[in-house]
């Protein structure tokens, strides 16, 4: 084989290995990205706070509880925000991200202490939760939770 040769498929391989470490670090960029979007729904729930629940939220909102109701971004924001649904702790478990695009899918279990209307609960759930990227922010655009 000549030098010419060799030399073309080295750099071949190398513009390939490169192409596809850049891939691969923007996907656990995005990755990453998710999981703080989690993180930060997860704090938001917990805290209450209106703000951090609107901000974190697409106004396409479609959240599904384990009783089949399904609410908006409006009416999960109020639900939280006005203590009617009160989570004390949440732990999440078994996380997994799956990106694609502008759209992620999150599949963990979520095992919580509750105080709704004052009456102290635990709940355990399977959770499916898409976000997409929304000018460079990952909001949660739909949600739905079976009961384990």
């Amino acid at each position: 084989m000549s030098r010419l040769k060799i030399l073309s498929a080295f750099w071949i391989v190398v513009f390939v290995s490169l192409f596809l470490f850049h891939q691969a670090s923007a996907q656990g960029k995005k990755e990453t990205a998710v999981t703080e979007a989690v993180e930060k729904l997860k704090n938001a729930m917990i805290s209450g706070n209106r703000s951090e629940l609107e901000g974190i939220a697409s106004d396409q909102l479609s959240y599904g509880h384990s009783s089949g109701l399904v609410e908006n971004k409006s009416q999960f924001v109020e639900k939280i925000a006005s203590g009617a649904s009160d989570f004390v702790t949440i732990e999440l478990k078994e996380q997994t991200i799956s990106v694609s695009g502008k759209t992620a899918v999150v599949r963990h279990e979520l095992h919580a202490t509750t105080n709704d209307g004052g009456k102290p609960g635990e709940v355990h759930l399977r959770v499916i939760l898409v976000f997409q990227e929304q000018r460079g922010n990952w909001k949660l655009l739909a949600r739905q939770a079976v009961r384990m």
